[in-house]
């Protein structure tokens, strides 16, 4: 029923912006020394990993606000196995934020209600487009990862591990949407979304 499902969808709302994570998988580099890293280099790396969490909520938001929507079940139970890997990846940029002497962004409940929204728009446009949405919105997310493993300091390999297990994963979650029919989005739409990405991404970095 619609009303268990928004209760569920609400607790985990309420885990997502409040909670500490927690993860099934262990964390990546957690067996790997952490590097002497200069007050420069951790701050750059502290700040790359909150906008890495800060992703990871919105996509936590965008996931629940498409399954709420959602006319399929078994596009709903999908998108709920990826929301699970999701909160793995809060858990790992959790620590290493900690790690690393910071903490999340101070806009987390701004960037989850507002991808929360988008998630329910989506949804609501029918399973094609909801699809469509989830896969660029993880080809996006994939490219910037990559350029994080660029920019991050070369030898903090315990960032640069959490970094690239979650490129893997996003990719997988791509390849999901469009095994389930995902549509191919206008041209302008995906526009819309990295110009939305880089507001959030230059945000996140400093708050």
């Amino acid at each position: 029923m619609l009303i268990d499902r928004v209760i569920v969808e609400f607790d985990r709302a309420l885990r997502t912006i409040a909670a500490p994570a927690s993860s099934v998988r262990p964390h990546p580099g957690g067996e790997i020394p952490d590097a002497g890293l200069s007050e420069a280099e951790r701050k750059h790396a502290l700040g790359l990993m909150r906008v890495n969490h800060c992703g990871e909520v919105c996509a936590q938001a965008l996931y629940q606000g498409q399954a709420l929507t959602s006319r399929n079940p078994m596009l709903r139970e999908a998108l709920s196995v990826a929301a699970d890997e999701e909160t793995e990846h809060l858990a790992w940029t959790e620590r290493r934020m900690g790690e690393l002497g910071g903490r999340k962004s101070l806009l987390t409940p701004l960037w989850y209600v507002g991808s929360l929204s988008i998630g329910v728009s989506a949804g609501g446009l029918g399973d094609k487009w909801n699809l469509g949405f989830l896969a660029e919105t993880e080809r996006q997310v994939e490219a910037h990862l990559a350029g994080h493993l660029l920019s991050l300091p070369e030898n903090d390999e315990r960032s640069r591990a959490i970094v690239d297990r979650m490129r893997l994963d996003e990719i997988q979650h791509a390849e999901m949407a469009v095994r389930h029919g995902a549509a191919e989005l206008p041209g302008l739409v995906k526009l819309a979304m990295r110009l939305a990405a880089k507001v959030m991404t230059k945000t996140a970095y400093r708050f």
